[in-house]
């Protein structure tokens, strides 16, 4: 919707990348470039960033699996663990030619808003057990789930892990319906949740919601 004018984006108030799939990145480095804004992620996405020229270094900063930071008055946010990968594919302007270069692991965070009301954003993963734990500690009220499968959790593993381990009062779906690989829809979803009294908000590209 912003690729041919991220200026429209604007204000950012806190830039969060989980990794480097061309999906979750996209034109994260040119935001962070525009607005004089750090980009936070994990720390061997952000150094590769730097190192290649793609990123300021004092634009960057590292989390390294875990950690927690204040970006903004009053937002807190901590790195929480993810089941994924992390690869940028990146055309070297010296060469002409495209490298693939590992960027560390992926993550997902916990955002805690300056009322109290905490946001769990997984990034892209699959089912772990901590699961359960990071919902204990942190407690968020609103979960953004990836349900496509392949990549990600299928819907019915995310509905066993809201379900089961995390129970939050809300739940966006994420991360289906974007491309072939990832199949799961979110009928499947809503059909696996049937019975549960977690709020299911699903949302398209540039709705907003507020809570």
């Amino acid at each position: 919707m912003y690729k041919n004018h991220l200026a429209a984006i604007g204000p950012i108030d806190v830039l969060l990348v989980t990794h480097t799939h061309v999906d979750h990145i996209g034109d994260a480095p040119t935001v962070a470039r525009m607005h004089n804004i750090k980009l936070y992620g994990p720390a061997d996405m952000v150094t590769p960033l730097t190192t290649l020229g793609i990123l300021p270094a004092d634009l960057g900063h590292r989390f390294n699996k875990t950690g927690r930071v204040t970006p903004a008055p009053g937002i807190k946010v901590a790195a929480v663990q993810a089941e994924h990968s992390s690869l940028r594919v990146w055309k070297n302007p010296a060469t002409d030619k495209v490298e693939s270069h590992p960027t560390g692991e992926p993550m997902g965070y916990i955002i805690e808003l300056e009322n109290g009301f905490k946001i769990w954003h997984m990034g892209d993963t699959g089912l772990f057990s901590d699961m359960k734990f990071i919902s204990e500690h942190y407690k968020p009220d609103l979960v953004m789930v990836p349900i496509g499968g392949n990549v990600t959790m299928a819907p019915d593993d995310a509905a066993y892990a809201l379900r089961t381990w995390i129970k939050p009062k809300m739940v966006i779906p994420m991360h289906y319906n974007s491309n072939p690989m990832t199949k799961g829809t979110l009928a499947e979803f809503q059909e696996s949740m049937k019975g549960s009294n977690i709020r299911i908000i699903p949302m398209t590209e540039g709705e907003t919601v507020q809570f």
